[in-house]
């Protein structure tokens, strides 16, 4: 379907912010693996995307390295595609992000692989789901753990009683991330 038939189902989606909301999500889960901090994101993406960047970040930590995604930015996104599944909608969104990609040792900074001179365009498919019976919640949104009210675009905690919640149960969590195409550039981009 296309964004104005989406929109018109839910009426509450806005192209531009949701984009906004994507290449924020994808800009912190890459930092969050950068500085091994996955609680971070923990609320904003799946188990399956949970794993995947634990277990990047858990091999660095392993080995006394840091894996770094400097300079990072995100180039262009776009909607690729919105379906609609009995309990869920789907969006996929094309990504195309660049950054410095390299390891660093931990106890001296050295660089272990990589390159921190270049920066590497990598284009992604996001998949990103949203339960269908969060547009009936409302606004006012509470904790599971002690029901203050909570913010669910913040840090996944409550500030009062310190319990996590997860974004599914009321907005979009990237539940897929799959690299499309790697080029490594010597001399930088244009």
């Amino acid at each position: 379907m296309t964004v104005d038939e989406f929109v018109k189902m839910d009426n509450s989606f806005n192209e531009g912010m949701f984009l906004t909301k994507v290449n924020n999500i994808f800009v912190k889960l890459l930092t969050a693996i950068m500085m091994d901090d996955l609680d971070s994101v923990r609320h904003f993406i799946s188990d399956d995307v949970y794993k995947w960047a634990e277990s990047i970040a858990k091999e660095a930590r392993d080995n006394g390295h840091r894996q770094m995604y400097d300079e990072l930015n995100v180039k262009e996104s776009k909607i690729d595609s919105i379906l609609e599944e009995p309990r869920q909608y789907v969006i996929k969104v094309y990504l195309q992000s660049r950054y410095l990609n390299y390891i660093i040792n931990l106890s001296d900074g050295s660089m272990v692989s990589g390159n921190d001179h270049s920066r590497i365009q990598v284009n992604y498919n996001l998949i990103f789901t949203k339960r269908k019976a969060t547009e009936k919640q409302g606004i006012a949104r509470k904790c599971p753990g002690c029901g203050a009210p909570i913010s669910v675009n913040t840090s996944g905690k409550c500030e009062y009683c310190g319990s996590t919640y997860n974004q599914e149960d009321y907005d979009w969590v990237l539940t897929k991330l799959e690299v499309l195409w790697m080029e490594w550039k010597i001399n930088g981009f244009n």
